[in-house]
C-alpha cells in the first residue's frame, strides 16, 4: 500500500467514524438511575431501574457453570432473540446486586459474554442466582435466571 492510498483510507475512516459511533447510543445509568447501583437485593435493583414490572419468564437465557471454582472470574452468557431496548444483569451474592445495563443497538444480536466476580460467604453458603431482564421494544419485560454455587476456598476464600 502506498502512502496516498493509506492517507486516503485514513481520511475516509475519520469521515465515517462519527456515523458509526452515533449508532451506539449510550446512557450513563449510574448518573440517571443512581439507586440501581446502591440496591442490596435484585428486586430492589430491578425496581430502581424499571419501576414495578412483572416480567415474563421466557425468551432470555442466562448460562453459567453450576459450580464456579474461581469466584474471581465466573463466566456468564446472556442470550435472547427478543428485539430489545435494554438488557440488565443482576446477582444476589455480592453487596450490590446490579452488575451491568446494556443499551441494545437497532438490529443487534443479544449474545453477551462476561466474567464477573462473586464471593462465597458464610451468609450465602456459596449459593446464588444470576438474573437478566430484557426490556423489549414491545414495551414488555422478560426475565431469565440461573442458579450457581461458588466454591469457597482456593484463591477466593
Amino acid at each position: 500500500m502506498n502512502r496516498r492510498n493509506f492517507m486516503g483510507f485514513g481520511v475516509l475512516a475519520m469521515a465515517t467514524l462519527p456515523a458509526v459511533l452515533s449508532a451506539f447510543e449510550s446512557i450513563d445509568f449510574r448518573k440517571t438511575k443512581p439507586d440501581v447501583w446502591k440496591a442490596k437485593t435484585v428486586d430492589d435493583a430491578i425496581k430502581a431501574l424499571y419501576g414495578d414490572i412483572k416480567p415474563e419468564e421466557k425468551g432470555v437465557k442466562v448460562k453459567a457453570p453450576k459450580v464456579a471454582s474461581n469466584g474471581g472470574a465466573v463466566p456468564v452468557t446472556v442470550k435472547s432473540d427478543i428485539p430489545a431496548k435494554t438488557v440488565a444483569f443482576f446477582q444476589n451474592m455480592d453487596p450490590e446486586s446490579a452488575v451491568v445495563v446494556w443499551n441494545v443497538p437497532e438490529d443487534a444480536v443479544i449474545d453477551y459474554f462476561m466474567k464477573i466476580k462473586l464471593k462465597a460467604t458464610d451468609e450465602n453458603g456459596g449459593n446464588g442466582e444470576l438474573t437478566a431482564i430484557v426490556e423489549g421494544k414491545d414495551g414488555k419485560f422478560y426475565i431469565g435466571k440461573t442458579k450457581l454455587q461458588v466454591a469457597k476456598g482456593g484463591c477466593e476464600g
